[in-house]
């Protein structure tokens, strides 16, 4: 990069991205994402907070020792306990790092963590000092930093940077700032803490007023030097600062920021389609960077610009991020060797040969119902696959649903449940709500249905749909995915795959306490 400095990329999907409701990972799910973030070439991936569950720590022991190339790290709160489970699930990973974190605005530190400042500033440089025992690389972040006082910032910074920290974060827990505010708190932390030139100094912002893209940008312009992001912007509540945004906006804007980052961003589209299929979590259209309308024209005056002249409307090259790739087309007569060498391509591999003999057995069926096969597809498809391979008490065994112009749906399946074959039939307003009417009359999960969602995973009548569903019961929420070439039969395992994960014994706890 010459004569600009390295601005770190910190992705936070696997962490802050998955407390999303509904958006929670696997341990597969998560080493998938991780790769596809290496190879997008992404410095810093937070694999998750490891005390949360014995399911989180064998997650984030999964990604450490899958990725060779990024730094993978832990969050921890400040307490011996989080510090050491972090410090054990990273034992595999080749560049390790330990984030802590605890809160230092009046309002936490009165109303959730009882303690006096002088007790946070004690507890941080504790929490440091033991996180160095297992890596030089820690970072510290102030929780609710936006709402903290300044001197106070001050002290716990230099406290830290003392101990031993490499990375002070400053985080807009709650999204409350604006861009002018930020950046000239950012600007204030450097000038005051007297060690600050011994770290890098890092954000960490939320869209609550969506403006975490814009605070992240102006804390950059005043010398931050990692911003920590999500792929599409995922996160809880309103999410985080989106990592494509970030990144071609700093790319794009090279007369404004003497920095760059070291990402492939002809990456970002097919990390973007793998998040989003995975978590199902869709990608508005007019998302930008990532969205399927963020390279299309349809006013006439723009076509004729850009047939003129791209860059009359276009700032940015299409494939530039990824959106035009040359890719080999799969099909029926497509043999197996083909079809590895593409999922490996796409950074999926399988951890046994039935798994991948599954996957392909799949592949053959789609590829009878469909003429080409595409990347979106395969990724659909193993996913599809991995579904399979879950807690999986409820199996569809067959589905027929009669739909006709001034008729009421029917919708007669047959269930599996628990080794049992179980019918049901139900009417509804559509074939879809009866289908959900019939699966329910089996298995009467008394959930309440809070998305459901049909994207078309590639173009043309005969393309696969995609279903999200969404259930919530007791306060519980997850998602729901399937995908088909017929929509009904995609909705139904969709339905179905969100009852089983409602079923599922809760073996690791939701990281919402981690709230950075």
């Amino acid at each position: 990069m010459s004569d600009k400095s390295h601005l770190i990329i910190f992705d936070t999907t696997l962490r802050d991205g998955e407390q999303s409701p509904g958006a929670s990972m696997t341990r597969d799910e998560k080493v998938r994402i991780a790769r596809a973030l290496e190879r997008l070439k992404v410095d810093v991936i937070e694999a998750g907070f490891p005390a949360a569950s014995p399911g989180d720590a064998e997650a984030v022991k999964a990604v450490a020792d899958n990725v060779r190339d990024s730094i993978v790290c832990g969050l921890a709160r400040a307490l011996d306990q989080d510090i050491d489970c972090a410090g054990q699930a990273l034992s595999g990973a080749a560049a390790p790092r330990i984030h802590t974190f605890i809160a230092t605005s009046p309002i936490h530190m009165e109303k959730k963590l009882r303690m006096t400042p002088d007790q946070v500033v004690e507890q941080a440089v504790r929490a440091v000092k033991r996180a160095r025992r297992y890596t030089d690389d820690v970072e510290f972040s102030p929780e609710d930093a936006g709402r903290s006082e300044l001197d106070f910032l001050c002290r716990v910074l230099e406290a830290v940077i003392a101990a031993g920290a490499r990375t002070v974060n400053i985080p807009d827990t709650v999204g409350y700032n604006i861009p002018d505010q930020f950046g000239a708190l950012i600007a204030a932390l450097r000038e005051r803490v007297p060690n600050a030139d011994q770290a890098v100094f890092s954000v960490h912002c939320h869209n609550d007023l969506g403006l975490a893209v814009a605070n992240s940008l102006a804390a950059v312009r005043q010398g931050a030097r990692q911003v920590e992001c999500t792929i599409n912007g995922l996160g809880e509540r309103a999410g985080n600062s989106a990592l494509e945004e970030i990144v071609m906006a700093v790319r794009t804007r090279q007369d404004l920021f003497d920095c760059d980052t070291r990402l492939d961003t002809t990456q970002i589209v097919p990390c973007s389609r793998l998040v989003s299929s995975i978590t199902g979590f869709a990608i508005q259209p007019n998302k930008a960077v990532v969205g399927a309308n963020a390279f299309a024209h349809e006013s006439g005056i723009h076509q004729d610009g850009v047939l003129k002249h791209r860059e009359t409307y276009e700032i940015m090259r299409a494939e530039d991020v990824g959106w035009t790739q040359n890719r080999m087309v799969l099909g029926k007569h497509s043999g197996r060797n083909a079809f590895r060498a593409r999922l490996q391509e796409l950074g999926i591999r399988f951890a046994a040969e039935d798994e991948l003999n599954a996957a392909f057995a799949r592949f053959k069926d789609l590829a009878d119902k469909k003429h080409e096969i595409f990347d979106e597809d395969l990724q659909a498809l193993v996913t599809d696959t991995n579904l399979d391979a879950t807690y999986e008490r409820i199996k569809l065994v067959s589905l027929r649903v009669c739909s006709e112009t001034g008729e009421t749906p029917i919708a007669d399946l047959v269930l599996a449940v628990d080794g049992v074959e179980r019918t049901g039939r139900a009417s509804g307003s559509g074939p879809v709500d009866a289908t959900f009417r019939a699966i329910e009359s089996v298995v009467a999960t008394g959930t309440l249905l809070k998305l459901y969602s049909v994207n078309a995973i590639t173009s043309g009548t005969d393309a696969q749909g995609e279903v999200t569903v969404r259930l919530e019961r007791g306060g519980r929420i997850v998602n729901g995915q399937g995908a088909d070439t017929d929509i009904v039969i995609a909705s139904a395992k969709a339905y179905i795959h969100a009852c089983n994960r409602i079923l599922e014994p809760q073996q690791r706890a939701h990281p919402q306490s981690a709230d950075v």
